[in-house]
Formats: structure tokens, C-alpha cells, sequence
């Protein structure tokens, strides 16, 4: 199955499937988040609804995407640790081997959500602002403490995630040892689908799916890469995730960074020199992800920032 969200006027959201290029809604007030948490019968039977019974049908193109869900909680792993050996080899830095024991992540901000198409501002103070090419798993039902093995059977599906950063002032930020901050705090993309993993199921390999991720700046193509590049697998992280905690449905697990996934890791790799420059006003950044669809956003000009009486 493949579900969207659509604001269908009057700040209303209302679910819906994804059938060939039209949409066929959900009556609202519904959430596609309120549909997970069982075994898959709730999301099987308002799938069996829109596909009979739709409150409405709309054509895909014209729709107004929202995030498909918007998650209480989002951890973004770093999975792919070639996108950091390429970062730190380039800049003389040895790869710490605490990365080859755990799979690292941080908290990201679940008020800063964005559709799959909507405008994202340049953060505040910000000279240094990036994409990053991801793909994010939904969990479907509470977990904790699970096995690796077992894992990977408590997400729903996935769906392409856009962590914006503001690199400037992640790099002034990490300084304190605390981890990401305002560096990472303007924007994050969901969507455009919720892609079911049944749906997936042919491109599965040994730790998670052979599906083509590419990303766009204008008509230019930036970065390419495939998911199951991944050094640790989707099980392992939601294990690691899950470890002490509870997962609820609907949380997002972000995979970090595919090789070549945003234009920090060009910066380093080319050098000031080379480097094409960091995205502007006006620029289109297009994310792909093979059957998850695409997302494409425009790039507008920072707010006014308000200083602290140290200048930052």
C-alpha cells in the first residue's frame, strides 16, 4: 500500500491510498498515524474502504501534500558510514571505531515537519545550507527491548525523510560536544508517501531494500546512491532504538546520510576550490528514492536573525 496526506482545505488533513495517479480519500477526521498499532488490520481495512467507498478521488499531481505522518518521536541514525569515512578521510580525520560498535543517532525536531513540496526557509544566521538524502522507517507497533532479528517486523514502511541543515552553525554547535542543535533544527521533510514494506518486498536484501536514492539541485544531479549501502541493518538500528525505551507507532528512524547525500560531503571531498557552492534562494532541491517517490522544495531566504550579546 502507498498513503499519502492531504490538506484538503480549511486546515484539514485527511488520509489517503495511493491507487495508480489518483488518490482516493479517507472521510475525515481520520489520521493515518490512527491506523497502526495492531497487526495490519486497521490499515487493510480503510485500504479495502478507499478503494470502494472513497470519500473522495483526486488526481496525484493536483493533490497538496502534507507529511504522511507526522511522528511523536524521530531519531536520525548515521547507518551509511561510507558518507562519513568519505567526510573525514577528506579532512584527515581517523574513522573513531566506536562507529563500527553502535549505530549512532540524535533527537530531531518533530515541530519543524514539512510536506514533500513545501517551501524551507534558510535557517536564521545560516551561509552553509544543505539537503541530506535519507530514507526514514514508520514504526507500526510498539517495541521494546526487541531482538535484532525480530526488529524489522515493527515498521509499517518507509518513506523519504530530508534532514535540512544549516552547517555554519553545526559545525560552531558540535564544538560543545552536545550533539546537533539549531544546525539541525529549521526543517524536516516527510514524504511524499508512506510506501507499506509488503510493497517492498522484492527489493529486500540481507539487511534492508535495493531501491535507487538521487537528489537534484535544479537540473542538476548531485547525489546517487542505494539504500542498502547501509552498514548496519534496519533491525539492528530499531533494536538499538528500542533499547531501554518504547517505540510507539508512528515513530520515524531515520537511515542518515546515503554516500554522496548532501553537499557537505562534496565540500569536503573537492574542496573550498571546487565545491559548486551551498544552496541559495531559488533553488530546487528534488529528492528520489525509487517507488517512494519524489519530493520538491524551493529553497527560500533566512528570516532575520535576533543576535545574542556575544555577536551569535
Amino acid at each position: 500500500m502507498k498513503w499519502v496526506t492531504c490538506r484538503t482545505g480549511q486546515n484539514e488533513q485527511r488520509p489517503g491510498l495511493v491507487l495508480n495517479d489518483s488518490i482516493h480519500l479517507l472521510a475525515g477526521p481520520a489520521r493515518l498515524i490512527d491506523l497502526l498499532g495492531d497487526d495490519g488490520e486497521r490499515m487493510a481495512a480503510a485500504a479495502e474502504h478507499a478503494r470502494n467507498s472513497p470519500e473522495d478521488v483526486i488526481a496525484y499531481d493536483e493533490a497538496d501534500l502534507a507529511s504522511p505522518i507526522h511522528p511523536p518521536q524521530l531519531r536520525d541514525f548515521l547507518t551509511f558510514l561510507d558518507h562519513l569515512r568519505n567526510v573525514q578521510s577528506a579532512v584527515g580525520i581517523e574513522m573513531e571505531p566506536a562507529w563500527n560498535e553502535i549505530p549512532g543517532f540524535y533527537f530531531s525536531n518533530v515541530s519543524a515537519i514539512t510536506g514533500p513540496n513545501d517551501p524551507v526557509a534558510i535557517s536564521p544566521g545560516c551561509t552553509w545550507f544543505d539537503y541530506e538524502l535519507e530514507v526514514a522507517a514508520i514504526i507500526g507497533t510498539e517495541c521494546r527491548d526487541v531482538h535484532p532479528d525480530k526488529a524489522a517486523d515493527h515498521i509499517v514502511g518507509f518513506t523519504i525523510f530530508c534532514d535540512w541543515s544549516a552547517r555554519d552553525l553545526q559545525m560552531h554547535e558540535m564544538k560543545l560536544g552536545l550533539g546537533p542543535a539549531k544546525g539541525k533544527d529549521g526543517a524536516n521533510t516527510l514524504g511524499p508517501m508512506l510506501v507499506t514494506v509488503d510493497e517492498l518486498e522484492q527489493h529486500k536484501t540481507a539487511d534492508s531494500y535495493h531501491l535507487e536514492m538521487a537528489a537534484y539541485v535544479g537540473d542538476s544531479q548531485i547525489s546517487h546512491g542505494w539504500m542498502d549501502q547501509m552498514d548496519w541493518s534496519w533491525g539492528e538500528i530499531v533494536a538499538y532504538a528500542s533499547r531501554g525505551t518504547t517505540l510507539h507507532p508512528g515513530e520515524a528512524i531515520g537511515s542518515g546520510t546515503v554516500p554522496t547525500g548532501c553537499l557537505f560531503e562534496h565540500f569536503a571531498t573537492q574542496g573550498p576550490e571546487k565545491f559548486p557552492g551551498w544552496l541559495k534562494p531559488g533553488d530546487v532541491v528534488r529528492l528520489e528514492v525509487e517507488i517512494l517517490g519524489a519530493t520538491r522544495q524551493q529553497i527560500l531566504p533566512a528570516p532575520p536573525i535576533h543576535r545574542l550579546r556575544t555577536g551569535h
